[in-house]
C-alpha cells in the first residue's frame, strides 16, 4: 500500500522504515505538515500518516478522498486534529495509536515537576557561569504533598504510582473512574478538594470539547495559592492567558509544560535563528518559574518503536481487509 507520511522527521523515517521491513508498504516521506497547501502531494496514495499538528479538517479530508486516499493513520494517541464526522461521511477510515509507552509521558511529567520545583533550569544556567549561590533556588519536599492527577488513564496511573512512591497523597479527577487508579492507594476528589488541597496539578486527559481550557481563570482562582501546574497532554487544556495572569499574581507558583495551545507553528522545528512572533509564548518564556519543552514527553526509544509498529500494523490490517484494531469512529 502507498502511504504518504507527513511531518516526517529523521526519527520518523528511521523507525517507520524499520517497522515496515516485513510489511513492505511503499512509504513516501514529506517534511511538510499536512494542510491545505500540502494536501495535493497525497494524490494517488492509499493512506496518509499524520502527527499531532497536522491538519485534517473537512476541507483537507475532502481533498484527500478526491485524490484516492482511503485511510488516515495517526501516529499518535490524540485525534483532536481530525474531523471524524467528515471522515465518516467521505468513507475514510481513521486509526490511531491507542497506547504506546505510558511510562515515557509520565516520567517526563515527573522530570518537569522536579525541575520546576527544585529550579534545576536556573541552577544549570548559574553553574555554567560559575555562580554557585543558592539564593532563589529553594524548593519543597514532594513527600507529604498533595498531587492532583487530572485524567486517570494509563499515563495518569503511571504518574500517580510514581507520586505515591514519593510519599505524596494523590487525588484524581476523571469522568470515568479507574479501579487501577484506586488500587494505588489513591482516591477521587470530592467537589472543591483539588482546589483546596492540591500542591501540584498534573494534566493527563485528552483534549475534547469538555476539557478545552479546563484550566482557566476560574479554576486557577480556586486553586491553592502557589500550586504547581504540569501539562504533558494537550496545549488546549490550559488557557494560557489565564495562566500568565495567575503566574503574575503568584496564585500559580510554577508552570511546566510540554505542550502549548498554539504549538503548531513552533514545535518540531529549529527556530533558533528567527524571531518568534507569538507574543503570548514569549511572555511565558520570560517567567523564571516556567519551563517549556517542545512536545518531547513521548520521545523515548520504546515509545517511538511501539508507535511506528502499531501504525504499520494498522495499515496492514486495512490493506488485507481485516478489522481495524485501532479505528476511531465519530461519536
Amino acid at each position: 500500500m502507498k502511504i504518504a507520511v507527513f511531518s516526517a522527521k529523521r526519527y520518523d523515517r528511521e523507525f517507520l522504515t524499520a517497522a515496515n521491513a516485513q510489511a513492505g508498504h511503499h512509504l513516501r516521506f514529506f517534511d511538510a505538515p499536512l494542510d491545505d497547501d500540502s494536501v495535493g502531494v497525497a494524490a494517488g496514495y492509499d493512506a496518509v500518516c499524520i502527527f499531532v499538528n497536522d491538519k485534517a479538517d473537512a476541507d483537507v479530508l475532502k481533498a484527500l478522498a478526491a485524490g484516492g486516499t482511503r485511510l488516515i493513520a495517526l501516529r499518535c494517541t490524540g485525534f483532536n486534529n481530525v474531523d471524524l464526522k467528515a471522515a465518516a461521511e467521505l468513507g475514510l477510515k481513521v486509526v490511531r495509536v491507542v497506547t504506546y509507552s505510558p511510562y515515557s509521558v509520565a516520567e517526563h511529567a515527573v522530570a518537569l515537576l522536579q525541575a520546576i520545583n527544585r529550579k534545576i533550569h536556573r541552577a544549570y544556567n548559574r553553574t555554567r557561569d560559575s555562580n554557585f549561590a543558592l539564593d532563589g533556588l529553594m524548593g519543597f519536599d514532594l513527600h507529604g504533598k498533595t498531587v492532583a492527577v487530572v485524567g486517570t488513564g494509563k499515563i495518569g496511573c503511571v504518574f500517580a504510582k510514581i507520586m505515591v512512591g514519593f510519599g505524596c497523597e494523590v487525588i484524581g479527577y476523571d469522568k470515568y473512574p479507574s479501579d487501577n487508579f484506586l488500587a494505588l492507594g489513591t482516591h477521587y476528589a470530592e467537589p472543591g478538594e483539588i482546589g483546596a488541597k492540591a500542591d501540584i496539578v498534573s494534566l493527563h486527559c485528552p483534549l475534547t470539547p469538555e476539557t478545552y481550557h479546563i484550566i482557566n481563570a476560574e479554576s486557577l482562582a480556586r486553586a491553592k495559592r502557589g500550586a504547581l501546574l504540569i501539562n504533558t497532554s494537550r496545549g488546549g487544556l490550559v488557557d494560557t492567558e489565564a495562566a500568565i495572569e495567575a503566574l503574575k499574581s503568584g496564585q500559580l507558583g510554577g508552570l511546566a509544560i510540554d505542550v502549548y495551545e498554539q504549538e503548531a507553528d513552533l514545535f518540531f522545528r529549529d527556530l533558533s535563528s528567527t524571531i518568534i512572533a507569538d507574543d503570548t509564548f514569549q511572555r511565558l518564556l520570560s517567567f523564571p518559574n516556567v519551563i517549556v519543552t517542545g512536545h518531547q514527553a513521548f520521545f523515548t526509544e520504546e515509545a517511538i518503536t511501539t508507535i511506528c509498529e502499531t501504525t504499520i500494523a494498522s495499515a496492514t490490517e486495512f490493506e488485507t481487509g481485516q478489522a481495524l484494531s485501532n479505528e476511531i469512529k465519530a461519536s
